[in-house]
């Protein structure tokens, strides 16, 4: 391009600033949507890993045991008797501090003398000159914490720290402040407390026990194998070596869904960024036309004049992106609190708050706002391009053009609803392809847009006719500037129907989850320890305090359960020992071989339940079981031991144990799965005395509040939790509400863009018509009447969109209830349909409409009837 045609493209945008500044802002708020959920999803994962990391250190293999830990003095045996000296013994655990609002904090226990090959800041010298270090030995309570997080918190040596566990509280007193070598180990040291294995052993509950034992082995060598060896063959049942970074992947692998359901709802963001991008050039096009004729009949090229639109469009994205990128960043501060406090609630706890902006997310979220608006300004520029000077002269042909290729956007949309299908359908568990489905529906219902949009204007112009000669404009200016206002409309009704979907699945979500909470949680009181974990208590509680419930004059049942995360055959699971006679509900079990009280008297046998998500991820299948002479048979003859597909393999403190599967039960707490089993069973495998939870029944006429107030009052000097059924749901709903936090603000920054689109489609339609509207003023028309024509447009632009909306968003619905949620996360959902959603979605497209209106109804209040009437 000449630098003549470039000043010539230069002028045009910098007289139509508005029009900029609207494209600019869009592709700005769909990249920073995206770069915001990028931050805080690898901030929440770069905190696990460098936590993970600092605890591991440079361990290749572990040597772990059951629930509980292992023994101490397999670490005697592994490195006095064996010989091997690359070993360490790790105690390890989570607390929170009463003194930083119940900041979930990582306590490290190590032995110093054992710590140089594998953490080298638990080494003496990076304990700070001003530590104590020898109180750290001797005195108990003992404890280091980085010098970074201590500033962050108001810290300084000698203070206490009064660290909830279970039950009880342990105070820790600061005696050395770690200094990290650099910036990076910083950040992995934030939330972590060490102490030495005595101090981390009395403080977490674990006298006698270790967490694991880290071992540096090279299995390369001849000599590391049968080291690696001689260990396995020495350690107890229920004790083994693995492998360091397999158990750290797998955690991380957990959230993997989760993230990726986020990604794909920031992306709305910048699709509907793309239809901005497109409105704002195709209006660029169309009202330069004339001018692009001129330019092709004195010889300007076609490449030349594409180049010209593109460049246009590379420079508003640029600007958009870099814009995004600073916006994405300051939004994605406050979603990593939201992710984390996700991740901590239904995953694993992540102690590390700190944000991760990495190179590569910044470049990502800019290239994508820039290939979006590329990709969007090319059917602009080929438009540009393809039209002969001749016809580029007349305004009316690109709408006649736009109209005579309607039959094929309905068979494109056709084509689109088909792939969708076959996505979805043959798609298997791949998330990616059932997300690529969701995009081809709402997709192919942009592509409907016009079509279904010149179809309401016809129905439209009758009743629009009652208002008068300019009730006869309003649906004819909408059809006959389709180009522009189809896309708007197509921008807003995504957003709005995205509204609908993901609110009718939360509804549905949430609905689900009040019946299930009504027909699990059928107690009148629980009691449990404080737990990082919003899902599932997993404290210890002695057992000695059931015992006591039990015997109040209040409580007629009492049921116990005990909660711990164990190693299975095919990874980690959390596994739930229940103790109790109350009759099961039905309805709690999506598929059972009985009635529930005879699944329930094959659970005390030794069988087991297992939830719907755990059935779904592993492939399991309920089938029916018998005991002939004490073996577990099923009803088609396979004996357990050779059964691959209705049965369990959990590695206990005593060994292997494989339970039959007798039912599978909805369950919403965890999208990873549960194993429940008989509390005799649990007792008999595992070595583990404790209880994490107490459910009480209570007599007929008991007022549960007093009952609550007085197990308080008499366990005052415990920390316990106690609360009766009401307060446990309504505690349940909220974990659910926070869950969906980030995702209603996903939502609102897509309508926020696509209001946006309307604004621009309303400014380029008023801007084209300039002289239509001057001709209007001149023959008599008032600016009331005006603006009354004005909001007309906008409200049957808005209306049109959420008419579209409602089948869109109904049917986005369906998949998000239907197949995405199953797919990630294993949940079987009931679709509630509330109609007040969807009214109130067609409100949000009307009212969204009817704002974008109202600037340009001012503009027109501007306008000088004389230089309106005037040829360009």
């Amino acid at each position: 391009m000449t630098q003549s045609l470039l000043r010539v493209g230069l002028r045009y945008w910098q007289r139509r600033r508005w029009q900029s500044i609207l494209a600019i802002l869009g592709i700005a708020l769909g990249v920073a949507v995206v770069v915001s959920i990028d931050i805080a999803n690898d901030s929440a994962r770069r905190a696990f890993g460098l936590s993970t990391e600092a605890v591991a250190g440079k361990a290749t293999h572990v040597i772990v045991g059951g629930s509980l830990g292992l023994d101490e003095d397999i670490y005697r045996q592994v490195r006095l008797d064996l010989g091997v000296r690359n070993a360490a013994p790790v105690v390890e655990g989570y607390a929170t501090a009463v003194e930083l609002r119940r900041v979930p904090l990582r306590i490290l226990g190590v032995d110093p003398f054992a710590e140089g090959p594998f953490r080298t800041y638990a080494a003496a010298q990076s304990a700070g000159p001003a530590a104590d270090l020898t109180r750290f030995f001797v005195e108990p309570g003992a404890a280091l914490v980085s010098a970074s997080f201590a500033d962050a918190q108001g810290l300084k040596l000698g203070d206490t720290l009064t660290m909830r566990v279970g039950d009880a509280l342990r105070p820790l007193h600061i005696v050395g402040l770690l200094q990290p070598s650099d910036n990076v180990s910083a950040r992995a040291l934030d939330g972590l407390v060490i102490t030495d294995i005595s101090t981390a052993q009395e403080t977490l509950g674990m006298v006698g026990k270790l967490s694991r034992i880290d071992l540096l082995i090279d299995t390369t060598t001849p000599g590391g194998q049968t080291t690696l060896e001689a260990i396995q063959q020495m350690l107890p049942q229920g004790v083994r070596v693995e492998a360091a970074q397999a158990r750290s992947q797998a955690l991380a692998q957990l959230t993997a869904a989760f993230e990726l359901n986020l990604r794909a709802l920031s992306l709305l963001a910048l699709v509907v960024g793309m239809f901005l991008i497109y409105n704002t050039m195709t209006f660029s096009v169309i009202q330069r036309r004339p001018l692009i004729g001129t330019l092709r009949a004195m010889g300007v090229t076609r490449q030349e004049i594409g180049a010209l639109v593109l460049s246009e469009a590379l420079t508003l994205s640029i600007v958009g992106g870099l814009l995004g990128v600073l916006l994405g960043i300051v939004l994605g501060r406050g979603a990593v609190r939201l992710v984390t406090q996700t991740i901590t609630d239904l995953y694993f706890v992540v102690t590390v708050q700190g944000v991760e902006i990495a190179p590569l997310t910044l470049l990502k979220g800019l290239a994508l706002g820039v290939g979006a608006a590329i990709v969007a300004a090319l059917a602009p520029a080929l438009e540009a391009t393809s039209v002969p000077p001749r016809l580029a002269l007349s305004r009316s042909d690109m709408e006649e053009r736009i109209r005579r290729i309607l039959p094929w956007t309905v068979a494109v949309a056709l084509a689109l609803l088909v792939g969708a299908g076959v996505l979805l359908e043959f798609g298997g568990r791949n998330l990616v392809f059932s997300f690529a489905g969701v995009m081809a529906v709402l997709l192919s219902m942009a592509a409907l847009t016009p079509v279904v949009t010149v179809f309401l204007m016809r129905l439209a112009r009758p009743v629009t006719s009652l208002v008068g000669v300019l009730g006869r404009i309003a649906p004819q200016t909408v059809t006959r500037a389709l180009s522009r206002t189809s896309v708007a409309i197509a921008a807003l009704m995504v957003a709005v129907s995205v509204t609908i979907g993901v609110g009718v699945m939360i509804a549905s979500f949430r609905l689900t989850v009040e019946q299930w909470l009504g027909s699990t949680l059928r107690a009148d009181v629980y009691v449990s320890t404080p737990s990082l974990s919003a899902t599932r208590p997993t404290g210890q509680m002695d057992p000695a305090i059931a015992r006591e419930l039990a015997g109040l004059p209040e409580v007629a049942e009492v049921e116990t359960v005990r909660s711990v995360t164990v190693d299975a055959s095919d990874g980690t699971t959390a596994l739930l020992a229940v103790q109790g006679t109350h009759r099961r509900d039905s309805s709690v079990y999506r598929t059972s071989t009985g009635t529930p009280d005879e699944m329930w008297a094959k659970v005390q046998q030794g069988a087991a339940l297992v939830s719907e998500p755990y059935a779904y991820r592993h492939n399991i299948t309920a089938k029916t079981w018998v005991q002939q002479n004490g073996e577990w048979v099923r009803s088609d003859g396979v004996p357990l031991a050779q059964d691959a597909e209705a049965s369990v393999t959990l590695r206990s403190d005593k060994g292997d144990l494989k339970v039959p599967v007798v039912g599978v039960y909805y369950d919403y707490a965890s999208d990873q799965g549960i194993v429940m089993i008989a509390m005799d069973t649990y007792r008999q495998w595992w070595n583990d005395p404790w209880i994490s939870s107490v459910a009480l029944y209570v007599k007929p006429g008991v007022d549960t509040d007093a009952l609550v107030r007085g197990i308080q009052t008499r366990y005052a000097d415990r920390d316990l939790v106690v609360s009766a059924n009401a307060t446990l749901r309504r505690g349940a709903l909220d974990v659910f509400d926070r869950t969906f936090a980030i995702t209603s603000a996903l939502q609102l920054l897509a309508t926020v863009v696509a209001f946006i689109g309307v604004l621009s489609a309303l400014m380029a339609l008023q801007l084209e018509r300039t002289r239509e509207l001057g001709t209007l003023r001149a023959s008599g028309v008032t600016m009331p009447q005006m603006w009354g024509l004005t909001m007309l447009e906008s409200s049957l632009i808005g209306g049109t969109a959420g008419l579209l909306a409602a089948p869109t968003g109904l049917a986005l619905a369906a998949i998000l209830v239907y197949v995405i949620n199953l797919r990630s996360f294993g949940w079987t959902l009931q679709l509630i349909i509330p109609p007040r959603l969807f009214v109130e979605a067609f409100l949000v497209a009307v009212v969204a409409a009817l704002l974008a209106g109202v600037y340009p109804a001012i503009r027109l209040g501007r306008m000088q009837i004389a230089e309106a009437l005037r040829a360009e």
